[in-house]
């Protein structure tokens, strides 16, 4: 996890700076054409359609610290599959979940998404490589779309199969955010 931690503290440091209200649930999340970090193209919502997606994105430095906490209990829960051995010994149900961190560069920050990518493919663990994605364009249609209000502190979002915003929430990791993404992972299932 360390690895993750040092690439959000690069990409972090350019300096994203928005506001951001997480009170959007009903709503389509807005087109978002993203990149990995090996430039392979994903549009969100639709690529990612017919399945459920956790988002989590990323502004600002000062929203490093709590964006990190969500880093481990994120990828233990839902990225990590451990083949239901550890599911049936302490009854956790398993998710079929697309989890995706994703800075986003705007403006004049634009310029520092190539070197972010490849500090990625350097610094980070193969397997975590593929739920980072790199957003480069304008933060206005997301800041009309989700009504940014808040800075320094990272956004999550709970999609639907078709996009839809189910569950918004930010700032640090708590017990009770996380069950509340499982709670309606389970009550969609």
């Amino acid at each position: 996890m360390k690895i993750i931690s040092f690439l959000f503290s690069f990409i972090l440091a350019a300096g994203f700076f928005v506001q951001v209200n997480a009170q959007v649930p009903g709503k389509n999340f807005p087109e978002m054409n993203t990149s990995t970090a090996t430039g392979k193209e994903v549009d969100l919502p639709g690529d990612v359609a017919g399945k459920f997606t956790l988002l989590g994105l990323a502004f600002s430095k000062k929203s490093e610290e709590d964006l990190n906490s969500w880093m481990e209990p994120v990828y233990w829960k839902f990225i990590d599959k451990p083949e239901g051995k550890i599911d049936r010994l302490f009854g956790n149900s398993s998710y079929d979940v697309n989890v995706y961190f994703v800075p986003m560069f705007t403006g004049i920050k634009t310029a520092a998404t190539s070197t972010a990518k490849k500090q990625a493919l350097k610094k980070m663990d193969a397997r975590l490589v593929p739920s980072i994605l790199f957003y480069k364009g304008s933060l206005k249609p997301f800041k009309d779309a989700l009504d940014f209000q808040q800075k320094d502190i990272p956004y999550f979002f709970v999609l639907d199969k078709s996009g839809k915003i189910l569950y918004a929430t930010s700032g640090k990791y708590t017990d009770d955010k996380m069950d509340k993404v499982e709670e309606i992972l389970r009550a969609e299932k």
